[in-house]
């Protein structure tokens, strides 16, 4: 029995507050997640060049990318199990862990242990990325898009101020006998450890594992009312089920019977690889018309106006998501990605237009993203949604990561304009996919 997933959906007293409380804690763990995550990131690169040397500075800071998206698969198998709080939980553990590794690598010049530390590193981004779609298990259907951007938004606050936070800790820790760089680390396992215990104490009860409770509870009234049989998935317990459907290949089964989640993963994964070729590049570009003096700073201001257009207008984008549909947001993000990359391609080393480029290619990921993410989360079952959401992340993580590798290449051999030409070409299939007409009867709602 398939439900109307525009209409809104009939009130629900029980849920209404654990929603709202829910949604809270998720805002205020964005926040300090977000600062543990960029606090690192912004001395990682430096951090690795110091520890590693400068030849592997970048592969240091990709390890964390990988790092993100490979622990999606262990954190969605928790979550499967057990609910959203441990898998978060966990998660925001792997990367305290990570931090301190890496704090520990800096002191013992140790390279791989670096490494191991980056990689584990990644755990604060998997839970930032995975309470988005937390936000989502218990929102009444006309507003997931807007309480799902919310929780992308605060990662913005998290992410603006970091940086003025980098300083101070690296200040503070030199008293404790740290190596330069090393503090920033040593606060973001801090603030990953500090998440983890607010969601373990305070994420009560479960979303997840509310909105199983209450898929179950529904299923014989519905079938009830259509006079049919329910199946047997429809009545097991929700934990047996979701322990039977967990793993990336039950996820894949799922996403490739459901036109809706394909168009959600491919949405949320090419959005994500435009944004990552294009920005990562981007400094490389600059850096070939502005000075040493002058470079720095120039950076600084063009990726801060493009972080501004990832972030900083999910909420109204969220909003559009829920008005105008997913679809149609999809296709306005991806014709922001194209407009991204036809201005920045042909800037040339103008640089104000070269900024404009980035906002609107800031603006394109957060239309895939977030009108993406929704459409995922709902066109899934409950029992199997976290594996299915995992399994976007790691397809996102892993696509993102190797065009941060591959647009080096690209850049070397053909340049900038190609670069863009390039990642512009890549929305073609998400195009198609999102024009394709869906199927009648297609299972493209939650049963």
């Amino acid at each position: 029995m398939a439900t109307d997933l525009t209409a809104p959906d009939r009130t629900r007293p029980d849920v209404a507050p654990i929603q709202r409380r829910t949604l809270r804690l998720l805002f205020t763990t964005q926040i300090i997640g977000g600062i543990g995550v960029t606090i690192g990131i912004a001395v990682g690169a430096l951090l690795a060049a110091r520890v590693a040397g400068t030849a592997v500075a970048g592969l240091a800071q990709s390890a964390a990318v990988v790092g993100g998206a490979l622990l999606a698969v262990p954190i969605t198998r928790i979550m499967n199990g057990h609910g959203r709080r441990p898998g978060l939980a966990v998660a925001y553990l792997a990367g305290a862990a990570g931090a301190v590794l890496v704090v520990l690598a800096t002191v013992t010049g140790f390279v791989p242990l670096l490494f191991l530390g980056m990689l584990l590193f990644g755990g604060g981004t998997a839970a930032n990325l995975q309470a988005r779609y937390t936000a989502v298990d218990l929102a009444e259907p006309a507003r997931r898009g807007r309480q799902l951007s919310l929780i992308v938004w605060a990662t913005t606050i998290g992410a603006v101020a970091a940086p003025n936070f980098a300083s101070l800790a690296d200040r503070t820790t030199r008293g404790w006998g740290l190596p330069p760089l090393a503090g920033p680390f040593a606060f973001s396992a801090a603030a990953f450890v500090l998440a983890a215990v607010v969601l373990l104490v305070l994420l009560r009860p479960d979303p997840l594992l509310t909105a199983r409770r209450l898929a179950a509870a529904d299923a014989p009234v519905a079938a009830a009312v259509a006079d049919v049989t329910p199946p047997a998935d429809a009545v097991a317990a929700p934990a047996e089920t979701a322990r039977r459907d967990a793993g990336m290949r039950a996820a894949w089964r799922v996403v490739r019977e459901r036109p809706a989640a394909r168009l959600g993963i491919a949405a949320v994964a090419v959005g994500h690889v435009v944004m990552v070729a294009v920005m990562s590049m981007t400094p490389v570009r600059l850096g070939e018309s502005h000075g040493d003096a002058d470079v720095l700073r120039v950076v600084g201001i063009v990726l801060s106006l493009h972080i501004a257009g990832m972030y900083a207008l999910s909420p109204v984008v969220g909003w559009l998501t829920d008005r105008l549909g997913r679809r149609a947001v999809v296709l306005g993000g991806v014709g922001l990605l194209l407009a991204a990359c036809a201005v920045a391609g042909t800037a040339g080393h103008d640089t104000p237009q070269l900024s404009v480029g980035l906002v609107l290619l800031g603006l394109g990921w957060s239309g895939t993203m977030v009108a993406g993410s929704t459409l995922l989360s709902e066109s899934v079952p409950a029992a199997v949604r976290p594996s299915v959401q995992g399994f976007s992340d790691l397809t996102m993580g892993l696509a993102g990561a190797a065009a941060a590798a591959l647009s080096g290449f690209v850049m070397r051999a053909a340049g900038y304009p190609v670069l863009t030409l390039l990642a512009a070409i890549a929305v073609v299939p998400l195009v198609a996919l999102a024009l394709r007409p869906v199927p009648v009867g297609a299972p493209d709602e939650e049963d």
